[in-house]
């Protein structure tokens, strides 16, 4: 079982005269949540002078077994942070002895007093997932969620919104373990609506089993966002100031007593960033200029508001009911030039266009959800239910003027365009589950669960013109105007069985889940009905060759499904030479995923090696097009087969107590098979990889330092490839004010070379773009804790359930 590199784990066994053993087991939970506190320290104690006889640490899920021999101890219970829990035990009289739940409460005084110097890991890894606690991240200290993606090992995000893991597209986006429909056409714009400060931590679920949606070919992100739980009253406020224009404050609230848990959090982000861009596309078409040189210059405002509250309530000593609400708004303001010159054969100009665009787009999202916890038994039987809510709507309007110039330069009249382009948007999702958890032993156990996933979608568009003949007045385009109305209903159960015996372990899972769609078109009044029952398959083995040293592998089986904006056939206008749409005949893309890993820690040092194959069927792929007009059209299209085989290696290292560094590298062979759209050969093969490097400096008494670089390789495309990709940022940060107050100054993309290329081959035309958004920033954060923790009256740590010992300490 993986655990935190900077846990020491030892185990000290002292002979007894008495020869039996006894098997100890037993389950810590932190007292305030029920959360099962992982690698807590477990003990036995001399009676006579508490010296270390043996002990352990709990697993992942708060559960401890050792063996001991009979004789009079101390049982001794610690974690970091909570109050050490203490009984005086005798053992003989029993084979095994069960201690029950164990609950640690948190401890007030040592939380304030005890100031730990040292590096911590930002990483830890699970059998299915890995989590990156981000909440004390430097190099994404006043950066959106989307920028702070880009930061962490193995994801790569682009300057067009395209987010990719262990260079694998189609990844499921999670907040706070469920789906998001808040607005935006790619996932870029739907993160740079959560500022960085806002989360905690995140999770990378490479391989997801059978337990989770069987969305996402590449995996899935979940984002958790803050929210405190500790007692009494205490929060945080932050604030951050960037260059160029770039503002961020929040403040997060939290009031805890006996029963009840209360959260409130607000955050605020106003931010301008400069775009432009580059592309060139040469072509053999008779009566047209051969290249087609464009040059973009622009700038994006945006103003965002995130607010959330809630509460979690004890009904009973084992019911917890949860109540939440968020709403996110979201202010957008665009504006770009365009220069797109027609050249001839020797470079001279033929004619000219300028082009500019303004856009101006507003968006509120708005979520609520229940949930609620019973904790059934001691032994870690659990029933959870949930049910949300969210609703989302956008109103986005885009203004184009646009001049026609000859060789000479002057401008005609008569091919001047004036166009608004009106695109309003709302959603509805509903999410429902029920999940049950029942344990037949501390290495056995059950999940089970059912989900319904109802989400409905209306896109539109009401595209205008004006010319010379109406006075440059816009009228309705028909060909360009439309609405598409998408319903997707999404059912789901699933069975999961997970046991352990000695060394080996393993978890068996099967998801069962039923798609009910329909896309429907305004304009030609055309309905697309689709439904589909597929199952989804899960194995996962382990086998523990020694403490920290582990050997694992596992199969699953997934499903991307099309999303609107892949579906929508509704021609979007960029420029009058670039258009793209969606294909609302696409049929969902199946993976099948295998992987293969080691895992083996020392004192100083986690290597975590990683073999995988992906193959895909129907793959979701953008095909790009060229009219007889030399207008270009981007579509998404299933190609036949994608092929993925890679190693991933991460190598964690504490160099020294104040340094530590995480270096990932990712290698991998692609070739993709679209031989079977449009009967083109767009068949294409590469071999790419990835380094990432994260690294914490300390400074005793003054300041930490935190360093991150990023490399992407070439990602094969069928029709070319994406470019490669080098960024590299550097934080730092000092604590003030007894440790309340932090301040820290980072700088992005120290060397500007964070853009986003495409290189597109066909036999009618070959095409070069680039696209950057300002990268290159430096940001000043200031953050303020205040309040404190403050305990349960006189409630201290204890045991429920168990054996009875009958002599308390």
């Amino acid at each position: 079982m993986f655990k935190r590199l900077s846990v020491i784990f030892f185990f000290v066994t002292f002979g007894f005269a008495e020869a039996q053993e006894i098997k100890l087991k037993g389950r810590i939970q932190d007292g305030s949540s029920g959360n099962p506190l992982e690698f807590a320290n477990v003990a036995l104690l001399n009676a006579q002078d508490s010296s270390l006889v043996t002990g352990g640490m709990s697993d992942l899920d708060g559960s401890f077994e050792f063996n001991a021999k009979a004789g009079k101890y101390i049982f001794r219970v610690g974690f970091i942070g909570y109050l050490e829990f203490y009984e005086n035990i005798s053992l003989g009289q029993k084979p095994n002895v069960n201690f029950g739940t164990i609950k640690l409460q948190p401890d007030a005084q040592n939380l304030e007093e005890v100031v730990v110097e040292g590096v911590t890991s930002m990483f830890e890894s699970d059998i299915d997932k890995r989590t990156y606690n981000v909440e004390n991240s430097i190099v994404a200290e006043g950066a959106t969620a989307s920028q702070l993606l880009s930061t962490l090992p193995s994801i790569q995000v682009d300057e067009e919104g395209g987010i990719t893991m262990r260079g694998s597209g189609n990844i499921l986006i999670y907040i706070n373990g469920r789906p998001s429909n808040l607005s935006g056409d790619d996932a870029e714009s739907i993160l740079s609506q959560f500022p960085a400060n806002s989360i905690k931590s995140v999770e990378l679920i490479t391989n997801p089993s059978s337990r989770y949606d069987a969305t996402g070919v590449g995996g899935i992100i979940n984002i958790v966002l803050k929210k405190n739980e500790n007692l009494g009253f205490n929060g945080q406020v932050n604030a951050s100031i960037g260059t160029r224009e770039k503002y961020q404050a929040g403040i997060n609230l939290n009031y805890g007593t006996e029963k009840a848990n209360y959260y409130a959090s607000y955050n605020w982000q106003n931010r301008w960033q400069r775009e432009n861009g580059f592309g060139n596309r040469t072509t053999s078409l008779p009566n047209f200029s051969p290249t087609l040189e464009q040059v973009q210059d622009g700038y994006e405002k945006e103003k965002t508001h995130l607010i959330r509250a809630g509460v979690d309530y004890s009904l009973t000593e084992n019911g917890t009911l949860g109540i939440y609400f968020q709403g996110n708004f979201d202010d957008e303001t665009e504006f770009a030039e365009i220069n797109q010159d027609n050249l001839s054969q020797t470079g001279s100009l033929d004619s000219s266009f300028v082009r500019i665009n303004n856009e101006l787009s507003n968006s509120s999202n708005y979520e609520g959800g229940i949930n609620y916890t019973w904790n059934i038994d001691s032994l870690g039987q659990k029933l959870y239910t949930s049910l949300s809510y969210a609703y989302d709507e956008r109103s986005q309007v885009e203004f184009y003027n646009q001049e026609f110039f000859t060789s000479e330069g002057a401008s005609d009249p008569s091919k001047r365009l004036s166009q608004v382009n009106d695109r309003p948007r709302t959603s509805h999702l509903f999410v429902g589950q029920l999940d049950y958890e029942k344990p037949f032993n501390d290495k056995a156990s059950i999940e089970s669960g059912l989900k319904a996933t109802l989400g409905d979608w209306t896109w539109g568009q009401e595209f205008s013109q004006g010319d010379q003949t109406n006075d440059f007045n816009p009228t309705p385009v028909d060909t360009l105007t439309d609405t598409y109305y998408f319903d997707q209903n999404v059912y789901a159960a699933y069975f999961t069985f997970k046991n352990k015996a000695g060394k080996f372990g393993y978890q068996l899972g099967l998801r069962a889940e039923y798609t009910d769609q329909l896309g429907e078109t305004d304009r030609n009044n055309e309905y697309i009905p689709t439904d589909y029952f597929n199952l989804f398959p899960s194995t996962f083995f382990s086998y523990t060759i020694a403490s920290e040293n582990e050997l694992t592998a596992n199969y699953t089986r997934r499903i991307s499904r099309p999303s609107i904006w892949d579906l929508a056939p509704i021609y979007q206008v960029r420029d009058q030479y670039n258009l793209s749409i969606g294909n609302p005949y696409l049929k969902p893309e199946f993976t099948d995923s295998y992987e293969l890993g080691y895992m083996k820690g020392w004192e100083r040092y986690l290597l975590n090696a990683t073999v995988y194959h992906r193959f895909s069927t129907d793959v979701e792929t953008r095909i790009t097009t060229l009219t007889d007009d030399n207008v270009a059209i981007q579509s998404r299209e299933n190609a036949d087969t994608r092929a993925s085989t890679g190693f991933e290696l991460i190598n964690q290292i504490q160099i020294s107590n104040n340094f530590d560094a995480t270096l990932t590298g990712n290698f991998f062979y692609s070739k993709i098979n679209a031989n079977n759209v449009e009967g083109r050969d767009l068949s294409n093969e590469n071999f790419s990889w990835t380094l990432s490097l994260l690294g914490n400096i300390l400074v005793p008494k003054w300041f930490s330092v935190q360093l991150q670089g990023n490399y992407r390789g070439p990602i094969v495309l069928p029709q070319g490839q994406i470019e490669p990709q080098a960024t590299l940022t550097v934080g730092m940060r000092k604590d003030l004010f007894n440790n309340k107050a932090t301040v820290s100054l980072n700088v992005s993309d120290i060397f500007n070379t964070r853009k986003f290329m495409i290189t597109t081959e066909d036999p009618r035309f070959t095409q070069y773009r680039e696209f950057q958004r300002e990268s290159r920033i430096g940001t000043l954060s200031f953050t303020y804790r205040f309040g404190g923790f403050k305990e349960k009256g006189a409630e201290r740590s204890r045991r429920e359930g168990g054996d009875d010992f009958g002599d308390d300490f």
